[in-house]
């Protein structure tokens, strides 16, 4: 079964001088996910502000669907979104829209820190927003559950991956679940590595983009939001994120695994 058909795939990330071209043509709506307070003191030009814990207070779709139709995004807007945080809540944010039914959504390439540095334009005006009306189409094929994820993991052709730090990885986890840890997904200039590097990272693990993975971290899916789309980047098409995460699993009192004689002075991802 595929989950994101390739010739929907479009880029995962946006870089900086093309959402500069953009936002003078008014033709993107760029979300900041991050505090309130953070953002009214500076953002980037025009932006909107959805708090990723706002969205995560109730994610339920019909919740979501009316934040996104408030800050004027309807089916048809191109969205940037971008945090300060190396990516992880953006993507988290990013992939609670795809999972709405929004195809034209992206991640700016860099943080708003990254931005500030550069001495790209900021503003702290909060824009008039149009409501619109944005459908509700869910698309449960890119979300993987509990019940779903633990008959899955035992088939031959499904990666269950891990994103969280080594450490937690080493101490527990999800059987048959390999570890990528986020921070080996990006670098200090950008939240996602060059696409020839992120390809290599993932053929050295043995990760194939004819596998079904399925991503996830410590509790909301932010971490593992990360990797979802570090896979998209590299044209990787069956895709699902486990949302709420090892959180969930051990409260549900699943199997959970440790990795013996675990090396604990060596933390890499190898």
């Amino acid at each position: 079964m595929c989950c994101l058909s390739k010739e929907n795939i479009k880029s995962v990330t946006t870089d900086a001088d093309v959402l500069r071209s953009e936002i003078r043509d008014k033709s993107v709506i760029v979300i900041d996910v991050r505090r309130e307070e953070d953002y009214k003191k500076n953002h980037i030009p025009t932006s909107v502000n959805m708090p990723l814990a706002n969205l995560l207070s109730d994610d339920s779709p019909e919740r979501v669907v009316k934040l996104v139709s408030n800050l004027g995004i309807d089916d048809e807007t191109s969205v940037v979104v971008y945090d300060d945080t190396f990516g992880a809540l953006a993507s988290r944010v990013a992939w609670t829209l795809e999972y709405l039914g929004h195809n034209d959504v992206s991640l700016l390439d860099m943080t708003f820190g990254q931005w500030n540095s550069l001495g790209l334009e900021t503003d702290s005006k909060t824009p008039i927003i149009e409501s619109k009306n944005h459908s509700l189409k869910l698309r449960p094929e890119i979300m993987a559950t509990a019940d779903y994820l633990e008959k899955a993991k035992e088939k031959d052709d499904v990666i269950l991956l891990d994103n969280r730090e080594r450490l937690n990885f080493l101490e527990q986890h999800i059987p048959k679940a390999m570890n990528i840890p986020y921070r080996s997904l990006g670098t200090s200039e950008r939240i996602l590595r060059p696409k020839d590097d992120m390809k290599r990272l993932f053929e050295n693990r043995g990760i194939s983009p004819d596998s079904e993975i399925i991503t996830y971290c410590g509790s909301v899916g932010t971490l593992s939001g990360l990797a979802y789309y570090a896979l998209k980047s590299v044209n990787h098409s069956n895709l699902k994120l486990y949302v709420r995460s090892f959180k969930e699993w051990k409260n549900l009192k699943k199997p959970i695994d440790k990795q013996e004689n675990a090396h604990y002075w060596d933390l890499s991802a190898e």
